[in-house]
């Protein structure tokens, strides 16, 4: 009985089974009723509900405004950031898929122009005057004083500031090296005919924008949703890519301390101990974790994708033949001086290189900090957040406080405030590395690639968090 009520409890396999088939604004509420009430909870679960809600979106959205589409995008976005605020991987997809519309719009934009077209190389080239032509050909007029238009070898004469072409020619006039401030640029006249002399009010056939048609609409979602599929193949990929990376940054006979239990970090010691023979210090940190048991479905990775337990974690490990250290998290100080380096994984990464992590992050940084021991993050891209952090409580989230003391403990309920963190903001200066799915980053460049992934029209989606 209790494994069929597990097996139907609401969660990220439930809500990609139903939005195939349900209408777009179902889907939408349904996604918020699951952020609020936390059955979707941590980034890549989050992630992957957003960039497949999204994807129905628009494949929905039947306008052949740009605008519209993205207009319609923001608002859903607005809806999904407002249900949870502190799963900032939400609004880091919703922004991604705004670039992806901006971009394609642009490029179809472009393509329709055209690299000859005036709109966007500014005018064409004039074709030569046959009046001017024939002046320039017939010599100088004798009696002026006046050079000549053109010498017979087509190379204009040294002219000086006193000097200047026959009355009547096209040809700008050129002044000499000397006196460039004291004759300001004069634009040549161009022929009737060209787009020179047009009114700024009319313009020519070819500067009208075309009217986007139906067909131009279906081509555009067709691009974003593609543009949004190649989205989710990277959140199911990242885990991989990150560990790519792990026999570069692990070296024989190591000592590393970790105390997150996910999958980001458990992918990147199993590929790094296929070659490499080290060692791992798990600190719980919890106070009840050595006494939860796994859930039957703690390898799923559709479900519960972020969510390890402990026990399957250190076993996982185990197989693969890693030493693994369960010490408590108050022995983490003493032993930092035996670490070699510290590996953590993270809730969000935000765009000065700070970060919020599972909580006693920010006290095993500090004391790696204090022995000199290297700190190395595991984040994919889409955790990566352009926000900076103004106010970090509010990124802090807490728990309920029964997790610490039971309600078993009547003496004390009225008499103590209980507070259970679940994340802590860790600074960037207590950070070395990064390791995402592009390699390898100082936590002083982040912010180059938040720059790279969103536009800046799309930094804040709602007001909330400007200020």
């Amino acid at each position: 009985m209790p494994s069929a009520a597990r097996a139907t409890t609401p969660g990220l396999a439930t809500f990609l089974s139903s939005i195939r088939g349900s209408p777009v604004e179902y889907s939408i509420d349904q996604l918020i009723s699951f952020l609020k009430r936390r059955q979707i909870r941590n980034s890549q679960p989050c992630a992957i509900a957003t960039a497949h809600l999204l994807r129905r979106v628009v494949g929905a959205c039947r306008v052949t405004d740009v605008a519209k589409l993205i207009e319609r995008v923001q608002q859903v976005g607005q809806r999904l950031v407002a249900a949870q605020p502190k799963e900032l991987s939400v609004g880091n997809i919703v922004r991604r898929v705004l670039g992806v519309i901006r971009d394609e719009a642009e490029e179809n934009r472009k393509s329709e122009t055209g690299p000859y077209n005036e709109t966007a190389t500014g005018s064409r080239p004039e074709p030569p005057d046959p009046k001017s032509k024939d002046q320039s050909e017939s010599g100088p007029s004798r009696g002026t004083g006046l050079l000549p238009s053109a010498a017979p070898n087509g190379r204009p004469p040294l002219l000086t500031s006193n000097a200047s072409y026959v009355a009547g020619t096209n040809a700008p006039i050129t002044t000499s090296l000397f006196s460039l401030l004291s004759h300001p640029p004069s634009k040549a006249p161009s022929p009737s005919g060209t787009p020179g002399t047009q009114s700024p009010g009319r313009q020519s056939p070819s500067t009208i924008p075309a009217k986007p048609t139906l067909q131009d609409a279906q081509d555009l979602r067709a691009e974003v949703m593609e543009g949004i599929q190649e989205i989710i193949d990277e959140l199911k990929q990242v885990d991989d890519q990150i560990a790519g990376y792990a026999p570069d940054h692990i070296h024989s006979n190591a000592i590393i301390l970790t105390h997150t239990p996910s999958m980001t970090v458990q992918k990147f010691f199993l590929k790094a101990a296929a070659k490499r023979k080290f060692t791992v210090v798990y600190a719980e940190t919890s106070p009840v974790d050595h006494l939860a048991s796994p859930p039957a479905n703690a390898r799923s990775t559709t479900e519960n994708h972020d969510e390890v337990s402990s026990r399957g974690f250190q076993k996982a490990l185990t197989v693969a033949g890693i030493t693994v250290v369960v010490v408590p998290f108050s022995a983490v100080f003493a032993l930092m001086s035996r670490v070699t380096k510290v590996v953590l994984d993270t809730h969000v990464v935000l765009a000065d290189g700070g970060l919020v992590a599972a909580a006693g992050a920010k006290a095993i940084a500090k004391a790696a900090s204090v022995h000199r021991t290297p700190v190395v993050v595991l984040s994919g891209v889409y955790k990566l957040s352009p926000v900076y952090p103004f106010d970090t409580e509010a990124l802090i989230e807490f728990g309920e406080p029964s997790k610490v003391i039971a309600f078993g403990d009547g003496h004390l309920v009225g008499k103590v405030g209980v507070e259970n963190p679940l994340f802590d903001f860790v600074a960037p200066e207590l950070v070395d590395l990064y390791i995402t799915n592009l390699g390898g980053h100082a936590p002083s460049y982040l912010y180059r690639i938040a720059a790279d992934h969103y536009r800046s029209e799309d930094m804040h989606l709602t007001k909330s968090e400007v200020s």
